[in-house]
């Protein structure tokens, strides 16, 4: 398979998998290729490939240097493409941890997690290089739904103790809060939605938020979620509490009512910025 330099591809294998909460799946997959991805950082998105129904091989997108685009493999073998984000690498043990939001056969993602068994095949693909997932700063506000738990969740685990941190977690219900090992000095609130299609209650959340946050001290903010949801709390962010540019980060992850279309290098995460 030819590819864009800068970019890893691996076919890994499920391991085994383990059921974090109700609605949420930790596949485990190896393979001898999991070292190359030893110069990512975890958080970062990455593009998992699963296969269409009776097809075992993952068919890779063929890098074309000439148009300087990606090809896409005929529709009989064509993988769905997703982006995901891997919650961790163990080069030793060759393992990735990638983490997903199930909800039934409603998906090819979540349907391919409640099925997958041992030996099962994943196509992962990632630009290479590390990069930096978050600034430093004295106090953090980390909001986001179900599909952004792995990326808030590495970020809570990274920071040093000083960190200050206010995360506002949506999930369907109670049963699905989950634990870091953080060090951080962490408040988590969690936020009950069993149906997030139907709109989220995070923004009515953050809108009633009393920060802690010490006067001088620098501060950030990740937000990701929804499109209308990241949309609404980042203009209450940025024109009501005046936040700066640079102290926040808002990515749409999805948006109500459509669904990824599966072209292979075009951005998932929607900055809402734009």
């Amino acid at each position: 398979m030819s590819r864009e330099k800068s970019t890893i591809a691996a076919v890994l294998e499920v391991k085994y998998k383990i059921s974090i909460t109700p609605h949420y799946i930790r596949m485990v997959l190896t393979g001898a290729e999991v070292p190359q991805f030893s110069n990512t950082t975890p958080g970062v998105n990455n593009k998992i490939l699963i296969p269409p129904p009776g097809v075992k091989d993952i068919c890779f997108p063929e890098w074309d240097p000439v148009s300087g685009r990606w090809t896409e493999q005929p529709e009989a073998v064509r993988p769905w493409i997703r982006t995901f984000t891997h919650r961790g690498i163990d080069t030793a043990r060759r393992e990735m941890y990638i983490d997903f939001a199930v909800h039934g056969d409603h998906s090819p993602a979540s349907a391919w997690a409640l099925h997958a068994q041992p030996g099962d095949k994943l196509g992962v693909m990632m630009r290479d290089g590390l990069t930096e997932l978050y600034p430093r700063a004295d106090n953090y506000l980390l909001i986001g739904d179900a599909t952004a738990i792995p990326v808030l969740g590495v970020i809570l685990e990274d920071l040093p103790p000083a960190a200050k941190v206010v995360a506002v977690l949506e999930v369907p219900g109670p049963e699905d809060e989950q634990s870091f090992k953080t060090v951080a000095r962490a408040d988590i609130r969690w936020v009950y939605n069993p149906h997030p299609q139907e709109g989220s209650r995070l923004s009515e959340t953050v809108h009633g938020l009393s920060l802690p946050f010490d006067a001088g001290d620098t501060r950030f903010g990740y937000v990701a979620a929804e499109y209308t949801t990241v949309k609404t709390i980042r203009n209450y962010l940025r024109h009501e509490l005046r936040w700066q540019r640079a102290e926040l980060f808002a990515y749409a992850y999805w948006k109500a009512g459509t669904s990824e279309d599966g072209s292979f290098m075009e951005r998932h995460l929607e900055n809402a910025e734009a």
